[in-house]
């Protein structure tokens, strides 16, 4: 299994974190729990996005998901965690979060089904919480949560983007699988081996509305 130069790559992340559309990186808020929609769209944002759902993926996926899916009721839901890269847990801080939130949306909402979200550290985030480690990939950790196994037919789709695990040799396998489409854009370094061109981490806006068409096919 190839391993990424961490030290490399870090900095490579760094610099897609400060760099974001040219934004000045701020704390997301905390977000509260979703009403009992149709469909949960629970999002990871990337390493120093600004705003609940991050601005390069979360926001443009949901907006897409949310006018694909009409007149089926969606509602959104922003990890609450650091996203950064000074804090050593941001990634177990994250998978707790999202965990936590899919069992008590779950048992507030039982007709309810989700669709996870997850863009570069936010990719590991959902990586973990569906049992994959990311411990070892580019801001990754050790599975702190996973989401129960009687809760996982209600997990529709799974959207990742530029996954540090792929970089890696790992992706997602198993239960979910099937469910789960996982961006990789040629020549991005934090989900491609190798790869060289940082500015292809910043493309996946772009595959909106393709990402929401898959969704609207698992739904």
């Amino acid at each position: 299994m190839n391993r990424v130069p961490r030290n490399r790559f870090l900095s490579a992340a760094a610099a897609v974190g400060f760099a974001a559309a040219g934004l000045t990186v701020a704390a997301a808020p905390a977000a509260s729990a979703a009403p009992c929609t149709d469909i949960d769209v629970s999002v990871a944002r990337g390493t120093g996005e600004p705003g609940s759902l991050g601005i390069i993926v979360g926001q443009p996926v949901y907006d897409a998901v949310q006018n694909r899916l009409r007149p089926r009721s969606v509602s959104s839901y922003g990890v609450n965690y650091p996203a950064d890269l000074i804090e050593p847990a941001s990634v177990q801080r994250g998978n707790t979060d999202l965990v936590n939130h899919v069992r008590s949306q779950a048992a507030a909402c039982p007709q309810q089904r989700f669709v996870l979200v997850g863009y570069s550290q936010g990719a590991n985030v959902v990586d973990n919480s569906i049992g994959i480690s990311s411990d070892g990939a580019l801001v990754g950790g050790p599975i702190a949560a996973t989401i129960p196994g009687d809760l996982a037919p209600r997990i529709a789709a799974i959207v990742l983007f530029g996954n540090p695990i792929r970089a890696i040799g790992r992706q997602v396998t198993g239960t979910y699988q099937g469910r789960t489409k996982d961006y990789c854009a040629l020549g991005d370094p934090i989900c491609q081996f190798g790869g060289t061109d940082i500015l292809a981490h910043l493309s996946y806006g772009g595959q909106a509305g393709d990402a929401a068409n898959f969704v609207a096919g698992k739904v």
